[in-house]
């Protein structure tokens, strides 16, 4: 299930791209399928070793181009371990409603980032986010847990603030947003529940054998209710005067 969508967020074959937290590495996967050479970072070492294992199995059966690379690592997202200018895209995805510093983040994927590159920053959306967190203190109030809630504007302002030049938005995954109502009205940690089960089942269904009802139901949920905001942005070149002073620095 991708909540970055590649028609408005352009891979290139050879591309050298981050994954930013890239958890059980979907966005990971998705670009080593198109080619392009795969950086997979979390600070989950369990997670890591599971996203490493999927690389070499999906290099094992052919599902990457041949010139495709991908490497999962552990690392702090507020030391990144890369030169400036390293990568073409990066991806932080549903990462940094998790994290204190989110302004230290994004000036770290700013400063990998080449000139002209492109970034894409998904986070839970404010209004479908609002009801969990009022339905349950569990939802949100965990070691780890989500701290912060992003109005849109909000978000968009911060990248613009760190030297980025937004030119998209899009929500996503109307569809699962009731499911994470229900979770918090019955108990984020009950999956016993019948309601619970049943939306699950249908999400699963869905994933799986994307069939027409759910794809155009959820085609229409998305803006209404779409439970993870998208956006995307490129990294400036800067002028050429502001280069060359900066070049010889």
């Amino acid at each position: 299930m991708l909540t970055v969508d590649f028609t408005r967020f352009p891979l290139a074959a050879g591309d050298r791209v981050l994954d930013l937290g890239c958890g059980a590495g979907r966005h990971a996967f998705e670009c080593y399928r198109r080619g392009a050479h795969v950086v997979a970072l979390d600070q989950n070492a369990e997670e890591i070793r599971e996203v490493a294992k999927w690389f070499a199995a999906m290099k094992e059966a052919g599902e990457a181009p041949a010139g495709a690379t991908a490497t999962a690592m552990e690392g702090d997202a507020l030391a990144l371990p890369f030169p400036d200018d390293s990568f073409d895209v990066v991806i932080i995805s549903e990462v940094m409603e998790h994290i204190p510093d989110d302004k230290g983040v994004l000036a770290e994927m700013v400063r990998v980032l080449k000139p002209g590159g492109r970034i894409a920053v998904t986070v839970p959306r404010y209004g479908p986010e609002k009801v969990c967190w009022a339905l349950s203190d569990a939802y949100h109030e965990v070691e780890g847990g989500h701290i912060r809630i992003y109005k849109a504007d909000e978000l968009l302002g911060r990248m613009r603030e760190a030297g980025l030049k937004p030119y998209g938005t899009h929500h996503a995954h109307g569809l699962h947003s009731p499911y994470w109502w229900l979770k918090c009205a019955f108990g984020v940690d009950n999956d016993k529940a019948l309601p619970v089960r049943a939306y699950h089942k249908l999400l699963v269904w869905d994933i799986m054998k994307k069939p027409l009802a759910t794809r155009v139901a959820e085609r229409a949920l998305d803006p209404l209710i779409g439970k993870s905001f998208v956006a995307y942005a490129t990294k400036p070149h800067l002028p050429k005067a502001a280069a060359q002073a900066e070049a010889a620095k």
